[in-house]
């Protein structure tokens, strides 16, 4: 096994033939790769590499076998590259990642040895954070968005989900949504000063006081599918359909009631399967993917505390998916190790600080090994544990807050190159942000009133200039609030990749001024004054170029 920090050194050794495998080795095996596990800051047009311990079957390299899926982008394409020895392979996506987002890297237990043989029956996983552009971390309200129709009947916001819902390359928003019972979708305007107005129709019919959910694409045909749950033992899953619609809901019976989800792909397969907490009782489901966005009957493993929150991600670096598991009754946060078939066997547990409803994962002391936060209900707190890299984890760090905390959120808000944290307090009537000293110490920064009780925080690029921005949901007065993370000025990284100041930054922002593409920089609205392309926006640059300030 190797560690991330020195999978650059292994993916060398291998492209220059110093770990080729023996000659009677049948199974193909992963010796490397970059971006390493749990990256949180990388370039949003960078390549993924992964090296083996011998030359692969390049007709078995496919987009089945090989799938990079952005949280905020969906199903990624690109093309693969091998090195002369067929030990690297080099996936080049086809556009940049969405700043900030996660980004899971399937490998299929079907990707094969050129000699024969194939990779091992779990096959290997990894995650990364794409870049977030450097910001001063300021938030300004730019609008407030009513979630109910001409109707004005009550919605109720639970959750909400930052992704591409139409594929046209900007973020989009949905609510999912308890009383009304419905998935509605608001796509993006492209217009910084007013990026969201109106919503798809028809909204998406789903279980009534649905909430928890997440994205994927679990039929495999490109576009950002939906699973959610609700409080009546049913998950649904809902199949995008490329415009910012869905075009069917499934709904599966689960041994409990159902609360948070893990979405990877559980035994080695290559297509994302669903893992499910399940209140009301001491269980987790796993319901493996047929391979067509239908799944089989949910198998039942026992874990005892009620478990409630739920986050998957890779607590040992083996490159197989574990779940940290939030017990609200017992209090505790509990590892369990993915075994790679769709099982999972606990190996540790921590108090986790109070009565848990969200987890949430993320490298947040950037040491390659995954941490956890949570939100902790009626303790009114929420919690921070470090993790050791070998499923375990610290003991936990407690924030108080002013009331029932309903979730916690992970981005990098300043640009960094660490997780920030957000959290949502129902009860206190308030979002919370703190900031990350860069080794998972949290100062608390900003107190955002809402109008009535929160449900979450949603954070995500949706002007589309390289920072993150904040969309915040209010359960009650059923509004989405949007925080344009803004500056005087833009950063003077135009083309985002974490080095400057630099000619190319100059090249780069004259070149889209002329009206040229540059997949990864800011827009030319370099002083936020949302005029542009104006000879105000070259003066600005060019004097925070030369170290000064922005009017």
């Amino acid at each position: 096994m190797f560690r991330s920090t020195s999978s650059s050194v292994v993916l060398a050794l291998v492209a220059g033939g110093a770990l080729a495998a023996p000659a009677l080795a049948q199974a193909l095996s992963v010796v490397g790769h970059t971006p390493g596990h749990h990256t949180p800051s990388v370039d949003r047009n960078s390549p993924i590499s992964v090296g083996f311990d011998t030359a692969v079957n390049q007709a078995t390299i496919t987009p089945a076998n090989f799938r990079v899926f952005g949280r905020a982008s969906g199903p990624i394409a690109g093309a693969f590259s091998f090195n002369a020895a067929g030990t690297v392979v080099t996936f080049t996506p086809n556009q940049p990642f969405k700043a900030g987002e996660v980004v899971m890297v399937t490998l299929s237990r079907n990707i094969a040895r050129a000699s024969g043989g194939t990779l091992r029956s779990a096959g290997y996983h990894f995650e990364f954070n794409a870049r977030a552009g450097v910001s001063n971390y300021q938030f300004q309200q730019i609008g407030s968005i009513s979630n109910r129709d001409a109707t004005g009947a009550q919605t109720r916001i639970y959750g909400g989900i930052a992704a591409d819902f139409n594929r046209d390359g900007w973020t989009d928003i949905a609510t999912i949504n308890e009383v009304s019972a419905d998935l509605r979708v608001l796509l993006n305007l492209q217009n910084v000063n007013t990026p969201f107005a109106g919503m798809v129709t028809p909204y998406t019919p789903i279980p009534y006081e649905s909430s928890p959910n997440m994205p994927a694409d679990f039929n495999s045909d490109g576009f950002i599918d939906v699973v959610l749950s609700d409080y009546d033992q049913r998950i649904a899953v809902a199949l995008g359909n490329g415009n910012g619609g869905f075009s069917s809901v499934q709904e599966i019976i689960v041994s409990q009631i159902p609360r948070d989800f893990g979405v990877f792909d559980a035994d080695g397969d290559g297509d994302y399967d669903i893992t499910v907490a399940c209140a009301g009782g001491n269980a987790i489901n796993y319901l493996a993917n047929n391979g067509n966005g239908t799944f089989a009957a949910p198998v039942v493993t026992t874990v005892t505390g009620s478990p409630y929150g739920m986050a998957a991600a890779d607590f040992n670096n083996d490159g197989i998916y574990d779940l940290a598991v939030g017990c609200r009754n017992s209090q505790e946060a509990k590892i369990l190790r993915g075994n790679g078939n769709g099982t999972f066997t606990q190996v540790s547990s921590r108090p986790i600080g109070g009565a848990t409803w969200v987890v949430m994962a993320g490298d947040l002391n950037n040491d390659g090994k995954v941490d956890i936060t949570a939100a902790n209900s009626f303790s009114s707190n929420a919690s921070v544990l470090l993790g050791n890299g070998n499923g375990t984890l610290q003991a936990a760090t407690v924030q108080p807050t002013g009331g029932h905390t309903v979730s916690t959120d992970l981005a990098d808000l300043d640009g960094d190159g660490d997780l920030d944290w957000i959290v949502s307090s129902f009860g206190a009537g308030r979002w919370y942000t703190y900031t990350n000293n860069g080794s998972g110490v949290f100062t608390p920064r900003d107190e955002f009133p809402a109008p009535a009780n929160p449900s979450c925080a949603v954070p995500f690029d949706f002007d589309n200039d390289g920072d993150i921005d904040l969309a915040l949901t209010d359960e009650i007065a059923d509004v989405i609030i949007l925080m344009r993370n803004i500056t005087s000025c833009d950063s003077i990284d135009f083309n985002q990749n974490g080095v400057f100041p630099e000619d190319q930054d100059v090249i780069d922002f004259f070149d889209v001024l002329a009206g040229g593409t540059c997949g990864a920089c800011a827009d030319i609205d370099f002083n936020n004054n949302g005029v542009f392309p104006e000879d105000q926006d070259v003066i600005d640059f060019f004097n925070v170029l030369a170290g000064g300030g922005c009017p």
